[in-house]
């Protein structure tokens, strides 16, 4: 059912489990019509052999009459044939070549015994009836048997059989046409609530305030959910662009200005000049560029798909030797220790790494402008791992220790060259593991710490 209508799926759910029961009460009334049309047979053939009996023994061993047999077979609708015993198996009247009885058949007296038989090739329905007359012609036990075609009763019950079909088809295709009409009823709601959401415009996120069936409630209120969370997404997301779009403006602006500048340079000493101050804030530009693209690289990887187990000491290791290489000439020392037993976690190793860097990257600009100390710290709990990078600088104002994880804010306007969005990838990565981040008081310096499940 993969691919059908709702409506489709009810319909067929709903009626062929009907066809099924139907099918099952049709075979069931065939087999009851079947053997109430051999009972009813069964009796009225007893019947006849007792009829055929006593109009034997009152016309003293005479043929039946004609008008007799048509009667009977009239009545029957199959034509009747007898055969009378008198003791000692001695044919009397009728027919010679009566059916075989069965080798076990055991005939009681006063107890009719019916079986299937065949006669002259054509299948027939026996009746034997044992029973003791006090007749002189007689005079003794009497064997009757009396048998008949079965086409008769055959028919009756094929007859039955195709009134039980055509009762239980009007049955099921009268179910059916009220199964679609209440599927269609029942439904209205659901597609009312279809076309509502389908007039919708993108950019409408409102939640849906409708009346639905309470069987849809949760479905409604997820989707609710859903909207409120894309709105919010799309309201951070919108709020990122306006804010890159400010932050890349300036920048921009200064580079063509800069260059403008540069080419009406009057010496040389002051084109050269002119060049390195260009070149400077290309430089910070491509770093707000790349700040920009980790951010958005963040979010985008904030999923569970890009998880592996790595091991973190290595990763961490790899991070700090790159970083003390880069800044060893700008007189910052970096030392890496590690507390605890190392042991591999599961996460993004691309951003793990990338919030590293911009841990180690913040802590060289804004603790370390004229050189100093970086110590990069892991330390493995029971629970979660937590990596710290502390500095030896002037250390972060107490009030402002929550609002540098926010985007593009900044102590203040130095030329560090910072773009405000190393922390704020640094918390987004961390909240991603599930883990947090946070400013670690010192009595100088400061420090920045990130914890990550530990798993």
């Amino acid at each position: 059912m993969k691919g059908w209508s709702l409506r489709s799926r009810l319909f067929v759910l709903i009626v062929l489990p009907l066809i099924l029961v139907a099918s099952f009460a049709g075979f069931a009334r065939y087999v009851l019509a079947e053997r109430m049309s051999q009972r009813l047979y069964d009796d009225t053939l007893l019947a006849v052999a007792l009829t055929i009996s006593r109009d034997v023994v009152l016309s003293e061993g005479d043929v039946l009459t004609e008008q007799l047999l048509d009667a009977l077979t009239k009545a029957l609708g199959d034509p009747v044939y007898y055969r009378i015993e008198g003791p000692e198996s001695r044919f009397v009247t009728g027919y010679s070549d009566a059916p075989e009885r069965p080798i076990d058949a055991q005939v009681q007296s006063g107890i009719p015994y019916f079986y299937d038989s065949t006669s002259l090739g054509l299948p027939v329905r026996v009746v034997t009836l044992r029973e003791f007359i006090a007749e002189p012609q007689f005079g003794g036990w009497v064997t009757v048997d009396v048998w008949q075609t079965v086409n008769q009763r055959e028919a009756l019950s094929l007859e039955l059989l195709a009134q039980a079909i055509i009762l239980m088809a009007i049955v099921i295709v009268s179910a059916a046409l009220l199964v679609w009409f209440g599927i269609n009823i029942g439904l209205r709601p659901l597609l009312e609530l279809r076309e509502a959401v389908a007039l919708r415009s993108p950019d409408d996120l409102g939640p849906i305030r409708r009346a639905v069936p309470k069987e849809v409630r949760n479905l409604v209120t997820a989707m609710n959910s859903l909207f409120a969370r894309l709105s919010d997404a799309f309201a951070l997301r919108d709020a990122f662009i306006s804010d890159a779009a400010h932050q890349l403006r300036n920048p921009i602006a200064a580079i063509q200005a800069q260059a403008e500048a540069a080419t009406t340079a009057p010496t040389e000493e002051e084109l050269r000049s002119r060049v390195a101050e260009l070149a400077e804030t290309a430089r910070r530009t491509g770093r707000l560029t790349q700040q920009l693209l980790s951010m958005e690289k963040a979010h985008g990887r904030n999923t569970t798909g890009n998880w592996r187990a790595f091991d973190l000491r290595d990763l961490v290791e790899e991070v700090a030797t790159s970083f003390a290489e880069k800044v060893l000439r700008r007189d910052i020392s970096v030392s890496f220790q590690v507390l605890g037993n190392a042991r591999n976690i599961k996460g993004d190793p691309v951003m793990i790494r990338e919030a590293i860097e911009n841990l180690l990257d913040n802590a060289s600009r804004y603790g370390c402008p004229n050189g100093g100390d970086v110590d990069l710290e892991i330390d493995f709990g029971a629970q979660d791992v937590a990596i710290r990078v502390t500095d030896s600088g002037p250390g972060i104002p107490e009030e402002a220790r929550d609002r540098v994880f926010d985007r593009f804010f900044r102590l203040n306007d130095d030329a560090s060259g910072g773009c405000g969005l190393g922390l704020a990838i640094v918390r987004q990565v961390a909240e991603a593991h599930g883990g947090t981040a946070h400013i670690v008081a010192l009595t100088q310096g400061s420090a920045v710490e990130i914890r990550i499940s530990g798993e």
